[in-house]
């Protein structure tokens, strides 16, 4: 039999596997995942999936007079250090705090998480992996895993690639949204330590670690006991639950801006009224190794870094001065350590993030 005659498909007989999606891989992935979404039950929703879309019973979480309130993000080229690294265990952590910080910081709760994972070919087991980091994920942001789609789409895909965006929905009671109207000048700014690079700024990551001639599997130059790979997908910090406790403890945060795309100079300005501005002390931020690691590896200027990279501060509370130090034993409390950066001004003219003395990189 010819070559041509062999590729040739069966006119009566040709499948959509043959086409290069099986339904059957994605039945048993599925099958797998499910154990993992009942991990993740909580008030208003049982966990289970399977059907055309998710409930969720407001009624049940506990609110009277509920304002929604929905994000959804990715991850970036992160996701290319999981696929080629073999890593999938912890992206999906990502993909959850990308999502869930951008609700906290409205002074909403998550309550629910859906994602959507395409690929080019389905591997189940790897599915499988990526929604245990999701599970994991939702678990620390206290939100159920209310469902997602799975796509496999080959020619589209290429050989092992996949890519992940997520969409989560909160609520916060009315009149409970932040941010405030009242922040102004005096008020105190401080920051939430980061827990590495987070999900943003990967190209430029990538870009640095190929100029340099790394292999993800060469041992980290910042992270002794790492390899690059292992040590770059460290996940994503979740803040939730420390903030919403701190929010319900005090009543005294103002505003709180998710240091993500954009760094400093493009978050906090979000969150602040007209006329004022944010002046950081750059002297007090402790930068984790690796973003001295990439300051001095790529000749990244200390500019290009603040509006890059959340440069070792996750997330920036805004609280006024003579409540900083409630706000702060109230995050202590929960686990953080939190630490003054800062403080509100009058905007001038200038820029609305001014920064004073320079990074420790």
């Amino acid at each position: 039999m010819s070559q041509t005659e062999h590729d040739e498909p069966d006119r009566n007989g040709l499948t959509y596997a043959q086409a290069g999606v099986d339904i059957d891989a994605g039945n048993a992935m599925v099958e797998a995942i499910k154990p993992l979404v009942r991990t993740t039950r909580r008030p208003g929703a049982d966990g289970t999936i399977g059907g055309f879309g998710g409930l969720f019973d407001l009624k049940a979480a506990g609110y009277t007079d509920p304002i929604l309130v929905a994000a959804n993000d990715g991850v970036g080229t992160k996701v290319k250090i999981a696929i080629e690294t073999g890593r999938h265990e912890t992206i999906g952590i990502d993909l959850v705090a990308m999502c869930v910080n951008d609700l906290v910081v409205q002074g909403a709760e998550p309550l629910f998480f859906l994602d959507y994972y395409a690929t080019g070919k389905l591997d189940p087991r790897e599915g499988a992996l990526i929604v245990q980091g999701i599970a994991e994920g939702c678990r620390q942001a206290g939100c159920a895993l209310l469902g997602g789609e799975t796509a496999e789409m080959p020619g589209l895909y290429g050989h092992g690639d996949y890519d992940l965006a997520g969409f989560a929905v909160g609520a916060a009671e009315r009149g409970g949204l932040l941010p405030r109207g009242d922040i102004g000048p005096g008020d105190v700014i401080l920051g939430l330590p980061s827990s590495g690079v987070h999900s943003n700024g990967f190209s430029l990551v990538r870009r640095i670690v190929s100029a340099a001639g790394l292999g993800w599997d060469a041992p980290a130059p910042f992270a002794p006991g790492k390899s690059l790979g292992e040590a770059l997908l460290e996940p994503t910090r979740i803040y939730v639950r420390p903030l919403l406790a701190a929010l319900r403890r005090t009543d005294a945060i103002k505003g709180l801006a998710h240091i993500t795309g954009g760094g400093f100079i493009d978050n906090i300005p979000r969150v602040l009224p007209e006329g004022t501005a944010a002046r950081l002390d750059l002297g007090r931020i402790a930068p984790p190794p690796v973003f001295g690691w990439l300051a001095r590896t790529g000749g990244v200027a200390e500019a290009e870094m603040l509006r890059t990279f959340n440069c070792g501060i996750g997330m920036v509370v805004i609280v006024a001065a003579g409540q900083a130090d409630a706000v702060t034993q109230a995050l202590i409390a929960e686990g953080e350590a939190p630490a003054p950066i800062g403080e509100i001004t009058e905007a001038g003219e200038g820029p609305r993030v001014v920064t004073a003395g320079g990074l420790a990189l």
